[in-house]
């Protein structure tokens, strides 16, 4: 059913949409997405790849070789080679043709190709992280970007009901200044007045439809034309960082972290291997191939012998003049650094959940303050309207009190949708945005 619902956005773009809509197609079609999708499947094949080598390789084999002299199709004994009749029968060949199948596996490598098998699958696990990570981010992008258009077309509206009440106060100034009743600069000024506040209510709509291309591209479908509208509900926001800070190694930016230094232990493991032996097993059956010059070069007879062998090699180095030494040392130095990332992580994160806690209460303590300024300016633009109709104040007066009305409304817009994307935002840095 879900996916039913997702279809019929991907095809109607054109309907308003939500915003876990948004969320959902673009957890679905992000490139950012697909992308760290494929990193898994990367470190993925690349385990199944160390571990299909310790299986070894099968190979099918062919060989031609031609000899300024005959060469016997298979290797004499010395009890062969001293017996003058054996010798008289064995064929011999200036064309060598081979074909065989050879088999080769390395038996012990020190633990190196175990900790590489090790090692990758630590690197798909950080894989799976990093798009856990990835995922977090991306809906916290399509949320922020959400509440940004949210909040100017409610300004929009604001400064259309501005607007309108502006063309109405000229409306009614023109009327007065043909009775005689106001001056003519107080029709100017009120005209200045509109044009300007005409100008900006351009400027909300072109922003609002940036802000929508935005969005589009950033969940990957072509067009939004309407959003739904959020219920936003402000409270004293309360969070407790040391209590968040003790959940700390649940967050995927942790696990990365302790998965990375996991992974220089692999490493420096692995740099040790090379003061082991390495033992190798090789093996080949096949047959050679080749007319017997030795009976009788004009006869074109060909003859055949089989080969096999089975060898096991054994290496082992003594000296490599600091190789080893320097490998193992800068293991150890990815070590520290995997260890200094981790603590610095844990400081980054105590810092972003203390600017974001305190982020959230200056939001909250902005809209209470807007709430209570947006009142007492529509009482006082009340006032200064009866006041101008009275001949007590001037246009100014009246239009300053319009204007701190209407912006004490736009901080109010503001206020209350920072608020929302600062919850946003604490969820993110908590890694609970997907999930809700």
């Amino acid at each position: 059913m879900k996916r039913f619902i997702l279809s019929l956005f991907l095809i109607y773009p054109l309907f308003a949409i939500s915003l876990s809509s948004l969320v959902d197609i673009g957890l679905q079609k992000s490139t950012v997405i697909k992308k760290s999708r494929a990193d898994i499947d990367y470190a993925r094949v690349q385990r199944d790849e160390n571990r299909a080598k310790q299986m070894g390789s099968i190979d099918l084999v062919a060989s031609y070789t031609h000899y300024n002299l005959p060469r016997t199709l298979a290797p004499l004994s010395p009890i062969t080679m001293k017996d003058p009749v054996a010798s008289a029968n064995i064929a011999t060949t200036e064309d060598l043709f081979g074909t065989g199948v050879s088999y080769s596996v390395a038996l012990f490598t020190g633990f190196a190709h175990t900790r590489e098998i090790e090692i990758d699958a630590i690197a798909q696990r950080i894989a799976q992280s990093k798009h856990s990570l990835t995922k977090e981010q991306l809906v916290y992008n399509i949320r922020a970007l959400y509440l940004s258009t949210l909040a100017t077309q409610e300004m929009l509206k604001a400064q259309r009901g501005y607007v309108s009440a502006l063309k109405k106060l000229k409306t009614q100034i023109a009327i007065e200044v043909d009775l005689g009743k106001k001056a003519e600069i107080d029709l100017i000024k009120a005209q200045s007045d509109l044009e300007g506040n005409r100008a900006y209510l351009e400027v909300l709509k072109e922003t609002i439809v940036i802000s929508k291309a935005s969005l589009a591209s950033l969940v990957g479908i072509k067009r939004v034309k309407s959003l739904k509208s959020i219920r936003v509900s402000v409270k004293r926001p309360n969070y407790s960082i040391e209590r968040l800070l003790r959940k700390a190694s649940r967050l995927n930016k942790i696990k990365i972290a302790n998965l990375n230094i996991s992974r220089a232990n692999k490493v420096i493991q692995k740099s040790k291997s090379g003061n082991l032996p390495q033992v190798s097993l090789s093996s080949y059956y096949g047959y050679n191939y080749g007319a017997n010059d030795s009976s009788n070069p004009n006869s074109g007879d060909w003859n055949s012998e089989n080969n096999w062998q089975v060898g096991v090699n054994v290496k082992w180095n003594m000296v490599d003049f600091g190789k080893s030494s320097a490998s193992t040392q800068k293991a150890r130095i990815l070590h520290l650094k995997s260890s200094l990332e981790k603590q610095q992580n844990l400081l980054d994160l105590k810092k972003s959940l203390i600017e974001a806690s305190a982020k959230l209460k200056q939001e909250y303590a902005s809209y209470r303050g807007n709430l209570k300024q947006l009142r007492l300016a529509r009482k006082s633009e009340k006032i200064e309207s009866v006041r101008y109709i009275n001949d007590a104040t001037t246009l100014n007066d009246l239009l300053y009190a319009k204007s701190k009305t209407h912006l004490a409304n736009a901080k109010l817009i503001q206020s209350r949708y920072n608020y929302q994307k600062g919850k946003y935002y604490m969820d993110y840095l908590l890694e609970k945005g997907e999930r809700k």
